[in-house]
C-alpha cells in the first residue's frame, strides 16, 4: 500500500474518486459491524444462559447503542478539528476487547458491560470512516456513503449466519475466535490511516474552493430541516430495531421455526437491507435525495402493515421487501444533512449515526418491554404504523442536487 503523492501529481482531477480507499473503508465496516451483529444474532442464547426476559434482552441493546449514540456527535465535534486518522484502528481495538468479554461474560451484568464496550468502538469508528469516505469520494457523496453503508449492512447480515453455524453449536466462548476479525480489521484501518495522513499533508495549507451546492437557508429552516431528518431516522431505526433484535423471537413464536432457521430469516432480512444502502446513495446523487427518502420512508407502509398477518412464507417477502426499501434512506439522509450543514461532515455523521443507533437500542428496550407485557406479535402491529412518519418529508427544502462542496487534491491509493 501507498499513501503519499507528490504535492503537485501531474494530471490531478478533483474529480477523482478513490475507490481503493472507499473498497477499504468499505470492508473495514462490513468487519467492524460483522462484531457487532453478533450481540443481537446471539440472543436466544444468552436468553437460556442467564434466563433473561425479553426486557433484559432489549437492555443488552440500549447498552450497546446508547454507548455509541451519545458519544458519537462528540467524537465527531472533536475531529472536525482535530482530525485523527489512526482513531479508526482504536476504535476496532476496543471493540475487540467489548467481544472478548462477551465470549467469557459470567452474568447478565458482564455482558451489558461487553456491549457497552462494543458500543464505545463503534462511536470512535462512525464519524472519522464517514470522513474518510466523503474526502474518497471525488464529487459523489451519495456514491461514497452508499458503497460506505453497504459494508457495514453486509457485516450485519453475515452475524446471524456466524451465530448459526459457530456460536449456536459451539457455545458462547467460541464468540472470541471471531477476534482474527478484529485483528485484520485493525491492520486495514492503520493503512486507511496512513492515506488519511497523507491526504492531510497533502492538502495542509490549501484554501477550499467552495461550491454553492445548496440554495441559501436560514438558520430556523437548516434547524428544522434536520430536526424532520432525525425524526425519519427514529422512524427507520425504530423499525429496524422490531427486526433485528427480535425478528428471529416472533418467527420461533408464530411459527415454531427452530432458532437455528430463525437466524437464517434474519440472515435474508439483512442481506437484503444491504442490498438497498447500495441503491439509494447513487440514485440520489442522480434524481436528488428528498425523493429517494420519500420513497424510502414511507413507500414501505404497506408491506409493513400486511407483514404482521402474513404466513411464513411471506412473512420472509415482505420482510426482503421492507428491508431492501427502508434501508435505502439512510445515505440519502445523511448527505442531506451534510449538505445542509457543510463543512461539519464528522459533526453530522457522529450526530445522525449516534441518533440511530440511540434510537436502535431505545426502540429495542420498550419493544421490549412492551413484548413483555403483550405479545411478540403485538409489537409487530404497533410497529407496522411507524414508516408513516415518512409524510414529514414533504417539508423538507427542495435543494439543487449535489455537486462537489470543496475542491480538494486527491491523494494517490492504494495499489
Amino acid at each position: 500500500m501507498t499513501s503519499a503523492a507528490p504535492s503537485a501529481a501531474p494530471g490531478f482531477s478533483a474529480e477523482r474518486t478513490a475507490y481503493s480507499i472507499l473498497l477499504a473503508i468499505s470492508v473495514s465496516h462490513c468487519l467492524n459491524d460483522t462484531l457487532q451483529s453478533l450481540i443481537p444474532s446471539i440472543y436466544p442464547m444468552l436468553r437460556d444462559n442467564f434466563a433473561l426476559s425479553y426486557g433484559q434482552i432489549g437492555l443488552i441493546t440500549l447498552a450497546f447503542q446508547l454507548t455509541a449514540s451519545l458519544l458519537q456527535p462528540f467524537v465527531g465535534l472533536y475531529t472536525d478539528h482535530r482530525p485523527q486518522p489512526y482513531s479508526l484502528t482504536a476504535g476496532m481495538g476496543v471493540s475487540l476487547c467489548g467481544l472478548v468479554l462477551l465470549a467469557y461474560a459470567p452474568n447478565f451484568e458482564t455482558v451489558l458491560i461487553a456491549a457497552m464496550l462494543v458500543g464505545v468502538g463503534s462511536s470512535i469508528f462512525h464519524p472519522e470512516s464517514s470522513r474518510v469516505a466523503r474526502m474518497a469520494s471525488g464529487g459523489k457523496p451519495g456514491l461514497a456513503q452508499s458503497v460506505f453503508q453497504v459494508g457495514g449492512n453486509l457485516g450485519t447480515s453475515i452475524g446471524p449466519l456466524l451465530a448459526a453455524f459457530i456460536v449456536l453449536p459451539f457455545g458462547q466462548h467460541s464468540v472470541a475466535t471471531f477476534s482474527v476479525i478484529a485483528l485484520v480489521g485493525m491492520i486495514i484501518l492503520w493503512n486507511v490511516g496512513n492515506w488519511y495522513s497523507a491526504y492531510r499533508r497533502n492538502t495542509a495549507g490549501m484554501k477550499p474552493k467552495a461550491h454553492a451546492s445548496v440554495a441559501p437557508l436560514s438558520r430556523g429552516r437548516v434547524i428544522a430541516s434536520i430536526a424532520i431528518l432525525l425524526l425519519l431516522i427514529f422512524s427507520k431505526f425504530f423499525y429496524m430495531a422490531s427486526m433485528s433484535s427480535y425478528l428471529t423471537f416472533y418467527l420461533i413464536s408464530k411459527f415454531g421455526v427452530s432458532a437455528q432457521d430463525a437466524q437464517f430469516h434474519l440472515f435474508i432480512f439483512l442481506f437484503a437491507v444491504a442490498a438497498g444502502t447500495l441503491i439509494g446513495g447513487p440514485v440520489g446523487d442522480r434524481i436528488g435525495r428528498k425523493y429517494v427518502i420519500w420513497v424510502s420512508i414511507l413507500g414501505v407502509l404497506p408491506f409493513t402493515l400486511a407483514l404482521p398477518y402474513a404466513n411464513l412464507t411471506w412473512t420472509t417477502v415482505l420482510a426482503v421487501v421492507i428491508g431492501f426499501i427502508l434501508s435505502s434512506a439512510f445515505s440519502a439522509i445523511i448527505v442531506f444533512a451534510q449538505e445542509l450543514v457543510p463543512g461539519k461532515t464528522g459533526m453530522v455523521a457522529g450526530l445522525f449515526f449516534g441518533f440511530a443507533f440511540g434510537m436502535g437500542g431505545l426502540g429495542a428496550a420498550a419493544l421490549g418491554f412492551l413484548a413483555d407485557h403483550t405479545s411478540i406479535e403485538f409489537v409487530y402491529k404497533v410497529c407496522s404504523f411507524l414508516p408513516m412518519i415518512g409524510l414529514l418529508t414533504i417539508f423538507l427544502p427542495n435543494i439543487e442536487r449535489p455537486k462537489p462542496v470543496v475542491v480538494e487534491k486527491v491523494v494517490e491509493t492504494f495499489d
